[in-house]
């Protein structure tokens, strides 16, 4: 974590949904607790699943279980917090406590960022090179992928976290959202070197999301030239309903990712900036496992067969 540096703030006052009316509070409370409860049950039910069910052990539902992980852990970052915040007449979180929530929300966000795109090279490897699949995805290759995509999350945290955290915070301490994130807490710093820091940090961050997009862009390039060479419609609908679920997730995940890092810079409100902000945080975590359980055909079947038969009634 970050050395100490020179700031005479001790806390940070998240004042995210503070220009909301009151009467809205309660229910955003109860809105994204219900979809917090969700998420966290959906990822656990999908993991559940995939340890279960043996046929499940192959390459892409370990990714997809190693992305549930991810995504409770991100979201545990971030939602209990705001939840506690959404209750609180104080929203103070101290200074250690913010970059602590700093650090874990980029590990946990870039790690789930990194997976998707390791599971777009599985899918491209399926797909294109179905004979050297068991060769290139082996159990060690998808270990040493995953570990990978672990510790470059955990280097971007701490890379964003540490170049945030060394800059001085003199005041004021009010953060514009509802969680500890940089571009809110670059503007309370002072001191010559905040422009540059800012810029920086911004360039490894779009440089590094940038990458995985390009990487997922270009597997299924090769992916969707694969498909058209199948020559019967059945066989290229079988062969893109393995990808279905990866590709709707991916165009949920960076298309919100962009909303909210790639708007437009000019005057915009606090209460718009705190509702682009939960889409990225609370929906996109809330929507994968769906869209992963409906549409995944040997997800969704081992589903029904661990859990809805248990609780079913026979015959029924």
């Amino acid at each position: 974590m970050p050395g100490q540096n020179n700031s005479t703030v001790s806390e940070f006052i998240l004042i995210g949904f503070s220009n909301f009316p009151h009467q809205l509070i309660p229910v955003f409370f109860f809105l994204f607790l219900l979809m917090y409860l969700f998420t966290l049950l959906g990822n656990l039910l999908v993991m559940a699943t995939i340890w279960s069910q043996h046929s499940l052990h192959t390459p892409i539902y370990l990714f997809l279980c190693a992305l549930s992980i991810s995504e409770i852990l991100y979201t545990f970052a971030i939602i209990p917090h705001m939840l506690a915040d959404l209750l609180s007449t104080r929203h103070a979180i101290a200074l250690m406590a913010c970059a602590s929530q700093m650090f874990f929300s980029f590990t946990f966000g870039f790690t789930h960022s990194f997976l998707l795109t390791v599971m777009g090279y599985d899918r491209y490897v399926a797909i294109c090179h179905p004979l050297h699949y068991n060769v290139l995805m082996g159990p060690r290759g998808c270990a040493f992928l995953v570990a990978w995509s672990w510790a470059g999350g955990s280097v971007m945290g701490m890379v964003v976290t540490t170049a945030i955290f060394n800059l001085t915070f003199c005041g004021p301490n009010e953060v514009h959202h509802f969680f500890c994130h940089v571009p809110p807490l670059v503007k309370l710093a002072c001191g010559d070197n905040v422009s540059v820091v800012a810029k920086g940090v911004g360039l490894v961050c779009i440089a590094a999301l940038l990458g995985c997009c390009l990487l997922i862009l270009l597997s299924y390039a090769f992916i969707v030239a694969a498909i058209l060479k199948i020559p019967s419609a059945k066989g290229r609908h079988k062969a893109f309903s393995t990808c279905a679920s990866h590709l709707i997730v991916v165009i949920v995940h960076y298309g919100f990712a962009s909303v909210i890092y790639l708007k437009p810079k000019g005057p915009h409100s606090l209460e718009g900036d705190t509702l682009m902000g939960t889409t990225y945080t609370v929906l996109t975590p809330f929507l994968s496992p769906i869209i992963f359980s409906l549409r995944n055909k040997e997800l969704k079947n081992a589903l029904k067969k661990t859990f809805l038969s248990k609780l079913l009634p026979p015959g029924s």
